[in-house]
């Protein structure tokens, strides 16, 4: 059994590695067989050394999300709360998205879409690639917006 300045000293490593949220450090700590008082305190703990800033996490994610991935803003905001972020930091995450590059993304995005789209028929072409982008977590206004420029 793990004592509680063992299990502090894994999840500062396990933090310092890159941003987490509360609840992936909660989750990963109950993995390490530690209680729940034990692992509300170490929560307490990684905030109060700067190991844990949800609102860095929120920023970090959403930022990366949108960039590396290509997801839209709907998307993130659902992996942000489905990760237990609080809606306060949500909101400082979105913003921390450039809406320029956000564009610019999805156009280029829209248009290799439509050149790699096998479909002789516009109306089908145009239907799949707006299921796709909507899945993506864009809005319908911007897919189009982006699709005008075809």
């Amino acid at each position: 059994m793990s004592s509680d300045t063992e299990f502090i000293a894994k999840a500062r490593n396990y933090c310092a590695r890159q941003e987490r949220c509360q609840q992936e450090v909660r989750d990963k700590v109950y993995s390490w067989g530690g209680h729940k008082e034990s692992v509300e305190q170490i929560i307490a703990q990684l905030i109060g050394e700067g190991f844990l800033n949800e609102a860095r996490f929120a920023e970090h994610y959403a930022v990366s999300k949108s960039r590396q991935k290509g997801w839209g803003r709907r998307k993130i905001e659902q992996a942000l709360k489905a990760k237990g972020v609080s809606g306060r930091c949500i909101a400082s995450g979105m913003k921390a998205i450039d809406g320029n590059e956000e564009e610019q993304q999805l156009r280029l995005a829209v248009a290799k879409r439509w050149e790699r789209s096998k479909d002789e028929e516009p109306f089908i072409r145009k239907g799949k690639l707006v299921r796709h982008f909507i899945g993506r977590g864009f809005s319908r206004d911007q897919i189009e917006a982006a699709m005008e420029e075809l």
